[in-house]
């Protein structure tokens, strides 16, 4: 039992970064594909190509910052077979919430291209208020998964070698 509690520990390192590395790729090829779209527009039009695209395709890229930062958090913990169903329960959790956040985030950006494009460029900061508040979801994530952490449930590898 304990070996399987090892390799749930183990298995959450890969499941936090498998989740928001997938979350943002998603939310950067909806955005991606709208920008795209819209400059190809702008282009033809004879117009200069915003640079604000850029902006709204690379913003679900944040989402893997914060399962690296809880990553390299877990590491320590991931080699007490005790942590393992928590750190499993952390990665499930908090990557959810990351992938699902940069995968909305990416339509919203999506969406904000186009309209962008169909309305001379109005709306921009709008459209990243929008973009926030889905961010607030990955942000509130990550606090859980650092709160959880740190609390007494979790086994320091110091604790666990002196016993």
């Amino acid at each position: 039992m304990e070996d399987f509690m090892l390799i749930l520990g183990k298995m959450a390192l890969g499941l936090i970064m498998g989740f928001g590395g997938l979350g943002s790729s998603l939310g950067v090829l909806a955005a991606g594909n709208a920008a795209a779209g819209g400059w190809a527009k702008e282009g033809k039009e004879g117009r200069p190509l915003s640079g604000k695209f850029t902006g709204l395709v690379g913003m679900p890229v944040s989402q893997t910052l914060y399962c690296l930062i809880l990553y390299i958090m877990m590491v320590e913990y991931s080699s007490v077979a005790a942590n393992g169903p928590v750190l499993f329960g952390i990665a499930i959790g908090v990557g959810m919430c990351q992938f699902v956040s940069a995968y909305a985030q990416g339509n919203i950006g999506g969406a904000g291209v186009r309209c962008l494009v169909e309305n001379g460029g109005k709306g921009f900061g709008n459209i990243v208020v929008a973009m926030g508040i889905a961010e607030s979801i990955a942000l509130f994530a990550l606090v859980t998964g650092i709160l959880i952490l740190n609390s007494p449930v979790m086994v320091k590898v110091a604790e666990a070698a002196v016993k």
